[in-house]
């Protein structure tokens, strides 16, 4: 059972790494789909309490924010994952300018976003970590030493 936490500015590519690689394969938990905290506690309560891996499709942006899904799948004894996509404002910002309606998030977001991301750490809690650097249309990937 893995637990798939993805950290990274709106427009970064999160959602579609998270369907290219984790379809078929994991539950994927996002506020934009669920709307509330709520229904995101009912789908993480239902992956917790059906041994079903999960990925949490959101910016989580903070070690706070990623916390409660780590604390969580610590104790069900989930493996945790973490994918930290680098940011690269130009890019994300482009991609945001092609979104449309709800999708498409105010430039203020973006940065607010950017400025309080923290970079992931093993410290919190993860057993395996990953940076990705998405380019217009692909994704490189590369581990990250838990040193």
């Amino acid at each position: 059972m893995e637990c798939i936490i993805l950290t990274g500015i709106q427009a970064s590519g999160k959602s579609t790494f998270c369907k290219e690689r984790f379809y078929n394969t994991h539950m994927r938990i996002n506020l934009d789909l669920l709307r509330t905290r709520h229904r995101e506690n009912v789908f993480l309560e239902a992956s917790f309490r059906t041994s079903m891996s999960f990925v949490v499709d959101n910016t989580n942006p903070t070690v706070e924010e990623r916390k409660k899904y780590i604390d969580l799948a610590r104790k069900y004894n989930y493996k945790i994952i973490g994918y930290y996509f680098e940011p690269n404002y130009e890019l994300s910002y482009e991609r945001n300018e092609r979104r449309q309606g709800k999708e498409k998030v105010r430039e203020a977001g973006l940065k607010s976003t950017l400025k309080k991301l923290q970079m992931p750490a093993y410290a919190e809690g993860y057993d395996e970590l990953y940076i990705v650097r998405s380019t217009q249309d692909r994704f490189d990937i590369e581990a990250l030493p838990n040193e």
